[in-house]
């Protein structure tokens, strides 16, 4: 199984995640990583664009590219764009496979790609201003490893 979308609204993590493991029968393991706007910081919102005739495609190529890597059963690639609050899920990466490692690594490897090469343009508010976002240094680092 393979699903991968782009969502303008909300959405429910443990309900998609609990779908996509009832789809991928005989599954040794899930992996599964939900990423928050973050609530501990004086973050009000968070603004992710993106341009569309190459976002979801490109999420495509990540999640065949994962499947040509890693030995899986299945991968959902969930992101949201549009303006989002304190606490709002913004992604959601689950893989299934029939050994823990792949499922892991598979989560990794799309995460790293999504947080450093990904297709959209982030800005936060603060203080009732907005900042743009860029890739710290670290998540290059992370990206390397999978060269």
């Amino acid at each position: 199984m393979r699903d991968v979308r782009l969502l303008t609204e909300a959405f429910d993590p443990s309900a998609l995640v609990g779908a996509f493991t009832t789809a991928n029968p005989g599954l040794g393991g899930v992996c599964t990583f939900v990423g928050e706007v973050r609530s501990d910081t004086d973050v009000e919102a968070l603004e992710l664009s993106h341009y569309a005739p190459l976002t979801l495609p490109s999420m495509g190529e990540l999640a065949d590219n994962a499947f040509a890597r890693f030995d899986l059963m299945g991968l959902l690639m969930i992101h949201r764009v549009g303006q989002m609050h304190p606490g709002d899920p913004i992604v959601c990466v689950s893989a299934a496979a029939r050994h823990r490692r792949a499922a892991i690594d598979a989560v990794d490897f799309c995460m790293d790609h999504l947080k450093a090469a990904a297709w959209f343009w982030k800005r936060e508010k603060r203080d009732g201003e907005w900042n743009w976002i860029e890739p710290r240094s670290d998540d290059y680092a992370d990206l390397a490893r999978w060269a």
